[in-house]
């Protein structure tokens, strides 16, 4: 058999087996369906051995998932084109209602082949390193919760509710030490609860002390600096950012990175009739939850408060200058959105569109390689 020019090779990659489907660009025949092997490296270096003597070049498609991007990087490792396809960004069919791993592998090659598809930017394995350890720390942080909403609940149980905002500070520990039960059980329970928040919250701290010496060290980490510089993004907020989104370099304009955070509002439009929607919700939601979470500090008046100042002191003076630009628009933004009787969480969601448009602005300038703002 001659060699071919090219064969997609299309992958539905599992936890323990993998679809893999082949066609050739120079022929118009339907895909073929090779088989399902286990999914490991030794399994996919024989697929490879097997088809690099069928073809001068091999081109293997898989969709993004939890499996990661390993097989991605051990084919790069050895000089083999793959594309790694976003899942929502595969065409299908309106009336295509079967879905089986052979279908999905066959449906890949041609797809491939026909140019209906494109590989999605990936991060390398540094910046999914630093990445990894920003989401066990965000998972740090939602268990420190529970465990503090589980404490709170065994105190209503009992007879002591806690009223208004509560600061896990010295004083309220000195409240909690306070309280006392009858019950030798309930005495045990009260302090199993304590103990666990204080772990969590130890194991928290100390999470965010290793993040700060590894961000140093990281090529995004002058980014994440300049980035502090906005009112209502503080360190980790920048650089929970800068991991999630990326080289933020390859949205061509602003509002492509709103529809990749799932910011812009949806739309539904058919002939004369025009309904806007809530917001998509679609993309990275640890990017929207900050976002949304730093749009909050802009309901109130402009102002360079004393922790943002030391923030800023030493960073260029374009750079503060670009800072109170946007607090001003930001901060007059939200005050016309609520003057016209908006809900809070509308303008809060607007406020953070915008602030993103300032991230990317900031981003767009920077140079990795070089280490500064151009």
């Amino acid at each position: 058999m001659s060699k071919s020019s090219t064969f997609f090779i299309g992958l539905d990659v599992h936890k323990e087996t993998t679809d893999v489907a082949y066609c050739v660009d120079n022929s118009r025949d339907e895909p073929v369906f090779h088989g399902t092997i286990p999914t490991n490296i030794r399994s996919i270096n024989k697929l490879i051995k097997k088809y690099k003597g069928l073809a001068t070049h091999l081109c293997l498609v898989y969709e993004a998932g939890p499996c990661g991007f390993w097989l991605y990087r051990h084919l790069a490792k050895h000089g083999i084109e793959c594309w790694v396809v976003a899942p929502a960004l595969i065409p299908k069919a309106p009336g295509d209602k079967v879905k089986t791993d052979r279908r999905d592998a066959i449906a890949l090659a041609r797809m491939a082949r026909a140019g209906l598809i494109h590989s999605i930017q990936l991060p390398k394995a540094n910046d999914e390193a630093v990445r990894d350890l920003i989401r066990c720390r965000e998972d740090a942080m939602l268990d420190c919760r529970q465990a503090r909403q589980r404490l709170k609940l065994f105190l209503l149980r009992n007879g002591h509710p806690c009223t208004g905002r509560q600061v896990w500070n010295e004083a309220y520990k000195r409240h909690l030490a306070d309280i006392h039960f009858l019950e030798p059980a309930k005495k045990l329970t009260f302090q199993h609860y304590i103990n666990i928040v204080t772990e969590r919250y130890e194991r928290l701290q100390h999470l965010e002390q290793e993040l700060q010496v590894i961000a140093q060290d990281w090529s995004w980490y002058p980014l994440v600096q300049y980035l502090t510089v906005l009112r209502g993004i503080r360190f980790l907020s920048a650089i929970t950012l800068v991991a999630e989104l990326g080289d933020m370099r390859r949205f061509a304009n602003p509002r492509s990175l709103m529809n990749f955070v799932g910011l812009t509002p949806s739309e539904y439009t058919s002939g004369n009739r025009q309904k806007q929607g809530g917001i998509t919700k679609c993309g990275n939601t640890h990017a929207r939850r900050i976002l949304i979470e730093a749009a909050w500090a802009y309901r109130f008046p402009p102002k360079v408060s004393r922790e943002l100042l030391i923030r800023q002191q030493d960073q260029s003076i374009k750079l503060q200058q670009r800072s109170w630009e946007a607090q001003l628009r930001l901060c007059r933004r939200f005050a016309q959105l609520k003057h016209r009787g908006k809900e809070y969480n509308k303008v809060v969601t607007a406020i953070a569109r915008e602030l993103l448009g300032y991230i990317w602005g900031i981003a767009q300038r920077f140079d990795p390689k070089s280490q500064h703002i151009g």
